[in-house]
């Protein structure tokens, strides 16, 4: 069992929306926590997080100032440290259209530098954060993602007799995160009109909460090298607007350049090394550097069927527009009215 009182941790993005959540829980769950590093380059969200978190009553907490384009000062934050979550990262997709070069510097010369940095260090386990739209990429964010996908897994290959493991997890947008369409849609409601992209639009749902976890069972449960991937339910982009401003008028605008009618976050290419671990799905690494049968016994895995794909569109599972409300009264704002 994942035990991390007395364990030193680093979380690069740590003042963004999944890092201040993965904070608050850590603390809940492990009060003697060695240390937690929070990494980022944005001192006004260090400041603002650091106003919740007082040195004089969270000791083990260090905000510390540092870009992952900076190999160097990414050294200096690991001294010490026994697990690194990877959570930063250049998330919008216009302006990664625009700004091409520093998408590519922040997302894969980034993610190289958090694993040479840590395979030159004592860390224990690395965690990155991945993104659906990693999954067959038709955008410069996705496509950065995924060499980042590829660059962790592959980080495993040359480590050596270095006890180090590196994992991915994937999933969707996160319900009510910064930039996402919860606070979009609640703040459009004020004019009279939520503009849809594309009525037949439908995405994966995650909570922070759930995100949170699912790191956490990577960071416990991985031989190194899996690509995490939640079974969570679907919501139709109609639903969503229903469920925020039944009153408002829609209005149809057209999906956005390098937007997707439907998330992907299993490829049919990627069936082939998926399997069933019950609450997730884990894409295996092309060559393992372990037992794969004894991987199937331990995780009591089942192999997916050939060809088999996972995409918000071909869900299972389905939010309707009442507990689409619920979701964001419990994960997001608990005074939210419709």
């Amino acid at each position: 069992m994942l035990d991390l009182n007395n364990k030193s941790l680093l979380i690069t993005g740590g003042t963004g929306s999944f890092g201040k959540a993965f904070t608050k829980i850590v603390l809940e769950k492990w009060p003697s926590i060695k240390r937690l590093v929070i990494f980022s380059r944005d001192e006004q969200k260090q400041f603002q997080m650091a106003q919740d978190y007082p040195i004089d009553k969270y000791p083990m907490i260090r905000f510390f100032i540092g870009d992952v384009r900076d190999y160097e000062r990414v050294q200096r934050a690991l001294k010490g440290i026994d697990y690194v979550i990877h959570a930063a990262a250049m998330k919008h997709v216009p302006i990664a259209e625009y700004n091409p070069m520093e998408c590519i510097k922040t997302n894969i010369i980034g993610a190289e530098n958090i694993i040479n940095a840590c395979l030159e260090s004592q860390v224990e386990k690395v965690v990155a954060l991945s993104t659906d739209k990693a999954a067959a990429p038709i955008n410069l964010y996705g496509a950065t993602k995924l060499a980042s996908d590829k660059l962790f897994i592959a980080a495993n290959n040359i480590k050596g007799y270095n006890p180090i493991t590196f994992s991915v997890v994937r999933y969707g947008n996160v319900l009510g995160s910064n930039g996402s369409v919860v606070p979009f849609f609640i703040k459009k409601r004020e004019e009279g009109v939520l503009p849809i992209t594309d009525a037949n639009m439908t995405r994966f749902n995650i909570s922070l909460t759930e995100g949170v976890a699912m790191v956490l069972h990577a960071l416990e449960t991985a031989w190194g090298g899996e690509l995490f991937v939640p079974k969570i339910p679907s919501y139709r982009i109609t639903e969503m607007a229903e469920a925020i401003a039944p009153n408002c008028e829609k209005k149809v605008v057209g999906i956005r350049p390098g937007e997707k009618i439907h998330e992907e976050m299993i490829t049919s290419s990627d069936s082939y090394t998926t399997y069933d671990l019950g609450t997730y799905y884990a894409i295996l690494p092309q060559v393992a550097r372990w037992d794969l049968n004894k991987f199937i016994e331990h995780f009591k895995a089942t192999k997916v069927t050939e060809g088999f794909q996972y995409n918000s569109g071909q869900n299972t599972e389905w939010l309707t527009a009442d507990q689409i409300r619920s979701l964001i009264k419990e994960h997001v704002d608990a005074d939210f009215t419709f």
